[in-house]
């Protein structure tokens, strides 16, 4: 896969995806956000990448929207910014490899969207998160739907409220992220997190990653109803069969993604 704004690698069983306009600070241009899409479109339909990284060069993991995309169009035309904005989050957490984000600097308005957005997230001790768009006129709206599920109404109006930035540290308390690490260990960690999910069944990843966003917004009573259905169909599934009969005759699984 070539693209003008992405790098793609793969690393073992993952597929590393790294942001790649460095001189505009990551910017998610119309360009940028459509190729990404079509890029995790295509991972997803590929067996046997496990587990996606998303990465960014330079410094700045990702400063949001390309501002210079946002002065004097119509409200059509920022309309098509969002609903692609909105398109790329929803393809995130659609495929069914779990998505990691490796965040080695700042990431800001819809960069900080991406990473609360995103399944996972390892962050270096020098990251730091805002939703600073209230400083600018343009309230941080769509960032908001993704961070106040990530980290929950009071801490996400404290981000959208101020747009002051959060540390690493804090952000690992909050919940935005999983872990902080030296920067010199960043990319490690990362791949060791994707080496740990690529461990399991591949079918069984997949069953619970859309699982899990069918039932998180669901009342307690439907969220059991759903659960309890799709369980009961992955307990038919051969891996889940393998991975019973491996755990009760104590040998590895051999998984088939079946």
């Amino acid at each position: 896969m070539s693209y003008r704004n992405l790098l793609v690698e793969r690393e073992g069983a993952a597929a590393r995806v790294t942001l790649n306009r460095p001189e505009r600070r990551n910017a998610l241009s119309l360009d940028l956000m459509q190729e990404l899409i079509a890029c995790l479109d295509e991972i997803g339909r590929e067996r046997e990448v496990r587990a996606v990284i998303l990465a960014a060069a330079g410094k700045v993991f990702c400063s949001g929207h390309d501002l210079s995309e946002m002065v004097g169009r119509d409200i059509n035309e920022y309309r098509r910014v969002f609903d692609v904005c909105t398109g790329l989050m929803t393809k995130v957490q659609a495929i069914p490899q779990p998505v990691i984000a490796e965040v080695q600097g700042v990431a800001t308005a819809a960069g900080c969207q991406l990473v609360a957005t995103c399944d996972l997230a390892v962050a270096a001790e020098e990251a730091a998160f805002a939703t600073p768009g209230v400083k600018i006129g343009l309230f941080c709206t769509t960032p908001m739907v993704a961070l106040t599920r990530a980290i929950g109404r009071k801490r996400a109006l404290q981000m959208l409220l101020t747009g002051e930035l959060v540390s690493a540290a804090m952000a690992a308390e909050w919940g935005l992220v999983n872990r902080v690490v030296p920067a010199a260990e960043l990319r490690a960690a990362a791949r060791a997190l994707a080496a740990k999910v690529a461990e399991a069944s591949p079918l069984t990843v997949s069953l619970g990653k859309t699982a899990f966003y069918a039932q998180i917004d669901l009342d307690q009573a439907k969220a059991y109803a759903y659960a309890k259905e799709v369980m009961s169909m992955n307990s038919l599934a051969a891996d889940a069969q393998e991975g019973i009969s491996a755990f009760l005759g104590k040998r590895a699984a051999c998984w088939t993604g079946r």
